[in-house]
């Protein structure tokens, strides 16, 4: 297994900033720790180390400059902040990059670009490119288009889908907190902070506990969820305090700060590392015991035979989750045919799919290539 040391001395990183850093608790632009984390960035770029800067602050800073006191609930509302916000935070970015001779480029992803194949592609395709020319992608969420709530779910989300997304060595993700405490600190006096551990480790999510501030949308348990998804494609990642001076190029040192998050796997392929990351679920198949054996410990294609019953509206080449007779997932995937299709072929042999259909496409409702284990 790699060792902290050999994560974190990788050659491409994904930088996230929390908005409670950003805005200096909301009250505008943290415009002194923005040009501190600028030369730090600059100062690992110097050394050969890709960057994508992932910023939360938009909503926050559009708060500030429309003084609104408290975060908007209406979803056109938020949209307003995140359109003014958007701007300073842009500016404050673009500005101090551009005193160390780099370029910036912003980038707005939606859920539907790495929920879409083919946008997927086109986001890693325009990152990379980004990243071959030596800029710094400053990357947000689309703010003034999402209409499927105004979220990821949160920055750290985000960030992790982005490390995903480019192939990252180690996410960083720089908070108000010194890292993840094995309680809440704010209410147990002996609690202690955690250097090391592995992203899988079932325990962290109920350590975790609740969630951020006003401003932010996730707290402690985000970034542990942001951990695990990172780890899926290879990735480390260090929870760690912003305020911590010279943070970024201590942790590239090898110092021991924050918490940091071990993954358990080697990278995987780069399809299965987007089956992983993808957030939109279409439907459900329920497979037989015999099915999600198969699945489970065989990693074979899922046969129409093998399954039991289907919810939900999808079309060929969506992704479905497989779950067992508990109702336990176990499985996503691309499937290969559309929900009124599948319902006709489940419980069928694949020999009659051309009998029951009229044509036969693939043997498998979803190949094994297009299918990646979840538990």
């Amino acid at each position: 297994m790699r060792s902290r040391s050999d994560l974190a001395a990788g050659r491409r990183f994904v930088v996230k900033i929390g908005s409670a850093l950003l805005t200096n608790d909301g009250r505008g632009l943290n415009l002194d720790g923005i040009t501190g984390w600028v030369a730090q960035m600059a100062a690992l770029r110097q050394r050969g180390i890709e960057l994508v800067l992932v910023s939360s602050g938009a909503v926050a800073e559009g708060m500030s400059r429309l003084g609104l006191a408290r975060r908007p609930k209406a979803l056109h509302e938020l949209q307003a902040a995140a359109a003014v916000g958007q701007m300073g935070l842009v500016q404050a970015y673009e500005s101090r990059f551009k005193q160390y001779g780099l370029h910036t480029a912003q980038v707005l992803l939606t859920h539907d670009d790495l929920s879409n194949r083919m946008r997927y592609l086109n986001s890693r395709s325009t990152l990379r490119t980004l990243l071959g020319l030596g800029v710094v992608p400053v990357v947000n969420e689309n703010d003034t288009v999402v209409t499927d709530e105004i979220k990821f779910g949160d920055n750290d989300t985000l960030a992790a889908l982005v490390a995903n997304l480019i192939e990252a060595d180690l996410l960083i993700i720089l908070t108000d907190q010194a890292g993840m405490y094995d309680k809440d600190p704010r209410h147990h006096g002996d609690a202690t902070l955690l250097h090391q551990v592995q992203a899988s480790d079932p325990r962290l999510e109920s350590m975790a506990g609740g969630s951020g501030g006003a401003l932010g949308r996730g707290g402690m348990l985000t970034k542990v969820r942001a951990a695990r998804t990172a780890a899926r494609s290879g990735a480390a990642t260090v929870v760690v305090s912003g305020r911590e001076p010279a943070v970024l190029e201590r942790i590239v040192a090898g110092e021991l700060l924050g918490t940091f998050f071990i993954p358990d796997a080697e990278p995987m392929l780069a399809r299965k590392r987007w089956l992983a990351g993808h957030l939109q679920v279409r439907g459900q198949l329920t497979l037989d015991a015999g099915a999600a054996q198969v699945v489970r410990e065989s990693g074979k294609s899922l046969l129409p035979v093998g399954v039991r019953a289907i919810s939900g509206e999808f079309m060929r080449g969506e992704m479905v989750s497989c779950v067992d007779e508990t109702g336990r997932e176990i499985a996503r995937g691309l499937v290969n045919y559309d929900a009124d299709e599948a319902r006709r072929l489940m419980g069928q042999p694949s020999s009659r799919i051309e009998e029951i259909l009229g044509y036969l496409d693939e043997p498998e409702l979803i190949h094994r290539d297009n299918l990646i284990l979840t538990s």
